[in-house]
């Protein structure tokens, strides 16, 4: 029988970074499997723990230990602990673990294999280096605010850190996977240095594209993907809930119409393609779809435009969605290829069938939480409930101890 893919069984994470970003990044890992032990000072650790539900979700599977790095012995612990890692993950201002006798310069002399990953607003150089922030701040610097929300209204705040999380903890995720391997295969570490602003600022390859092509970026809520097509928009429904008709494609939109049949309105049915017979060379009839909005695509490189030619499409199917409810809209069009949704709650969306048929809600103490979103050939076992501070200090140390001496 074939071995499992260990994975990152075996890799050593200690991870001092606090709050969200940090922890979610070694979430990650440590769901891969990792070791991921929490560097945590004793009066109080990591701020999240005050958060409850939040610091529950995205410490599971992790060891915590106290040390205050300030205090030569227990720094002298974490050093020794830091010998023997893979990984030191932190999320401090630039220059702080250098202040306490912890920086890279220093655990790189001592372990030349270790890979430290530094997850900080800006970088660790340039201006804006040692500015505090949160993840609307790297947002705004970043060009990405500017562009969420509707036309004509002011930018909108995403309840789903992008910069914190996509920007930073996954971004700092995949640096730390590369860095692994290139420690592995060479015997030297590197530093990982992750700027939320500039992860956040890389998700945007249709907003550069569009600068690149017309010189400028699309008004707020008027890019091809932000409000421009009529066939790429959010619908209110009859019962105030919505809908997400991403039929970007024209023959995804033809389709969501023609499912939709006798109810559309006369605006609507002229987009229908009318079947036109013809005679082929050997005398055959044939038959030709004639769309007159099969054009579509060739707006999409032209969002004025697109908005212009689009409006009346657009108002009528904002009165065609009210006639009926969301889940009776989702019904009719589910598993029609028309790339049309209900616009879900969270705890709606836990509940679906396809997240159920995927397995990604895993049980944790009577509540639910994420399992990993990747799935490989052989399933990984849920992670145990995060660590009450301290819980694995002892242990931990005595391990650590017990191998130097060895």
């Amino acid at each position: 029988m074939t071995p499992a893919n260990p994975l990152l069984e075996g890799i050593r994470i200690l991870d001092l970074s606090r709050l969200l970003p940090g922890p979610f990044c070694s979430l990650y890992l440590a769901q891969m499997g990792a070791e991921v032990i929490k560097i945590e000072e004793p009066q109080g650790g990591d701020y999240a723990r005050g958060m409850g539900q939040m610091f529950a979700l995205v410490n599971r599977g992790k060891k915590s230990v106290t040390l205050d790095l300030r205090n030569a012995q227990d720094r002298e612990a974490f050093l020794t602990l830091a010998d023997s890692a893979d990984v030191i993950l932190e999320s401090f201002r630039p220059g702080v673990m250098d202040k306490l006798g912890c920086g890279y310069q220093t655990l790189r002399a001592r372990n030349p294999r270790l890979v430290y990953a530094a997850i900080t607003g800006y970088g660790q150089n340039g201006p804006y280096r040692d500015w505090a922030g949160h993840d609307m701040n790297y947002l705004a610097y970043a060009g990405v605010l500017d562009q969420i929300g509707n036309a004509g209204h002011r930018p909108a705040i995403s309840n789903v850190q992008i910069a914190d999380l996509a920007g930073g903890a996954l971004t700092c995720a995949m640096g730390i996977l590369a860095a692994v391997i290139g420690a592995q295969k060479s015997g030297q570490g590197t530093m990982v240095d992750v700027s939320m602003m500039e992860g956040a600022m890389a998700l945007q390859p249709i907003a550069l594209a569009a600068l690149r092509e017309d010189g400028e970026i699309p008004a707020r809520g008027a890019g091809i993907l932000t409000g421009a097509l009529p066939n790429y928009q959010v619908y209110r429904c009859r019962d105030g809930q919505y809908l997400a008709v991403g039929a970007l494609e024209p023959k995804f939109f033809i389709r969501m119409l023609t499912v939709i049949g006798n109810d559309l309105p006369a605006p609507l049915r002229a987009l229908l393609p009318k079947k036109s017979a013809g005679r082929s060379a050997g005398g055959k009839t044939r038959s030709s779809d004639k769309n007159p909005f099969g054009k579509l695509d060739k707006l999409f490189g032209n969002a004025k435009r697109a908005r212009m030619v689009g409006a009346p499409i657009r108002l009528a199917l904002a009165g065609l969605f009210m006639t009926r409810t969301r889940d009776q809209w989702a019904a009719l069009l589910a598993d029609q290829d028309a790339c049309v949704a209900p616009v879900l709650r969270l705890d709606e969306a836990l509940h679906d069938p396809q997240v159920r048929a995927r397995q990604l809600i895993e049980d944790d103490g009577g509540k639910p939480a994420f399992g990993l979103p990747i799935k490989f050939d052989h399933p990984r076992a849920p992670l145990p409930p995060a660590p009450a501070l301290g819980a694995d200090t002892e242990s931990v140390l005595a391990a650590t101890s017990a191998g130097k001496s060895a």
